[in-house]
């Protein structure tokens, strides 16, 4: 594994997400229910706004550059971890375990259980998931949209 660091952001961190999530956008627009035009031209106080009213939301970094990103939504089902992205160039090096480690270990922390979709033509990202110990779901009877999977992870489900 490279030698990446896990922050946690808060909204003054608001630039440094904006440019990670751009580069996200781009490259996987398909991944995310937001696209790149909704965000592109987004004024300070919107991503501001992101960062607060999702209670986590982690990056990775490799030096000085960010690398990836996660975030962490609580709701009934328990603890949703959402827009996940680790940079093409660094696929493969860990990046994305340690990224899903910190979604999976703040979930855990509050008592909830870890759930995600993901796409299911997204046959590597399925593969980091059950690496990290999630167990895939299927899709979910009436799932509107392009057929995504729900996975749970085994160590917080319950």
């Amino acid at each position: 594994m490279t030698d990446i660091d896990i922050a946690q952001l808060a909204p003054d961190d608001w630039a440094a997400f904006r440019d990670l999530r751009l580069r996200a956008l781009a490259d996987a627009p398909d991944a995310f229910g937001s696209r790149l035009d909704d965000w592109a031209e987004a004024p300070e106080e919107r991503w501001r706004d992101r960062l607060q009213n999702v209670q986590l939301n982690v990056i990775a970094r490799l030096g000085d550059e960010a690398v990836g990103m996660a975030s962490g939504v609580l709701d009934d089902d328990g603890a949703e971890l959402i827009s996940m992205w680790v940079d093409p160039a660094v696929r493969g090096t860990g990046t994305a375990r340690a990224l899903i480690d910190a979604v999976v270990d703040w979930a855990h922390g509050l008592d909830r259980t870890t759930y995600l979709m993901v796409r299911s033509d997204n046959a590597r990202a399925i593969a980091a998931y059950e690496r990290a110990g999630f167990v895939d779901l299927g899709v979910p009877e009436g799932h509107d949209g392009p057929p995504e999977h729900r996975m749970v992870h085994r160590g917080t489900a319950g």
